[in-house]
């Protein structure tokens, strides 16, 4: 009688079990994401030296043991969001080369949307540029390798534009360079404050992509 009500009861734990590990991984994922937030913002203002993990803690609402629970140091959080950033930077951009029809089209899409991207994050943005230095050697050889396939994305519609004849590139590596630190730029100056919108930057970087490397 008993094993069979343990038989009977056992999907419903199973259930319940599956219910409780889903939550907890929901709710793992909600701390990560209000620590990465509050990383970011303390980077913002106070800069990565200045900050203190007690600093990032409150700002998330946790102790500061709280964020050693995720991150084994502010240094890991630094490099996860730097992480993130060109993950998500990267994949923008080879989207917005993927769904082109023409280089020209790649080109104004993936500097455009580059341009606006780092000014949608700024913050993010500024995080990643300026305090690049304070990562691991092994944290800064990761993000190295994901300017580069970014910077790959560059180059491969430079190519094409040059051999359907669009564009009129005499250095590939160092047009692709002037370009991605054109759109990189963006997170220095843009502040929500200003009249310009990140739609207007994407329209105006755009077009400005398209004159450095048309035919003369």
């Amino acid at each position: 009688m008993l094993s069979t009500m343990s038989a009977a009861a056992s999907p419903r734990a199973a259930s319940n079990a599956g219910m409780l590990a889903s939550r907890g991984a929901q709710d793992a994922a909600d701390t990560t994401a209000r620590l990465m937030t509050a990383a970011a913002d303390a980077f913002s203002d106070r800069g990565f030296h200045a900050t203190t993990t007690r600093d990032i803690a409150a700002r998330a609402g946790l102790s500061p043991a709280g964020v050693y629970v995720h991150f084994d140091s502010k240094e890991d959080l630094l490099f996860e969001l730097s992480r993130r950033g060109h993950l998500m930077a990267r994949d923008l951009l080879l989207a917005a080369a993927d769904g082109a029809r023409s280089p020209t089209a790649a080109l104004r899409a993936i500097i455009g949307g580059f341009s606006r991207w780092h000014a949608e994050h700024y913050q993010v943005g500024r995080i990643v540029q300026f305090e690049f230095r304070h990562l691991s050697p092994g944290h800064r050889d990761e993000v190295l390798a994901l300017r580069k396939e970014i910077d790959k994305v560059v180059r491969d519609v430079l190519v094409a534009g040059v051999e359907t004849g669009e564009f009129d590139v005499a250095g590939i590596p160092d047009t692709a360079l002037a370009l991605l630190s054109m759109a990189v730029d963006v997170a220095r100056w843009y502040d929500p404050e200003i009249r310009r919108s990140p739609e207007a930057i994407e329209a105006a970087y755009g077009d400005l992509a398209l004159r450095l490397v048309a035919r003369r």
